[in-house]
């Protein structure tokens, strides 16, 4: 099965929206594909404000968050790989949920399998 952790944080992003509050994530800077503006980042973690009014192309998807927003007055493109993301919650409330730390990337996806060469076989199994 594919990771729940995507519509988790979509779920969660939506819900704590329609609240009127404000979503944000804390991110590991040190996991690799993360993509964020230099200088933001603190103890290799950054908490990005992920709300529709602060940023422009919001994309979730299983791969990861995408967004262009304003940094310093300056605009940046930001990528954060979905491992990356440790955590989603309302600045308001503080009500969101936290995730197990992964510090690995998953593994590359292979192309499709080669079919086996020579002629099948079939043994008894008892």
């Amino acid at each position: 099965m594919t990771s729940s952790k995507p519509y988790i944080l979509k779920a969660l992003h939506e819900w704590i929206e329609d609240n009127g509050q404000t979503p944000l994530i804390l991110v590991n800077t040190n996991y690799p594909g993360v993509d964020i503006p230099p200088g933001i980042a603190s103890d290799g973690k950054v908490v990005l404000n992920i709300s529709y009014a602060a940023t422009e192309g919001l994309h979730m998807d299983s791969e990861g968050i995408g967004f262009s927003a304003r940094f310093g007055g300056k605009s940046a493109s930001v990528f954060v790989p979905m491992g990356a993301v440790l955590a989603i919650y309302s600045r308001d409330s503080g009500q969101g949920m936290m995730f197990e730390e992964n510090n690995t990337p998953p593994p590359p996806q292979d192309g499709p399998k080669k079919p086996r060469k020579g002629k099948p076989s079939l043994r008894v199994v008892k």
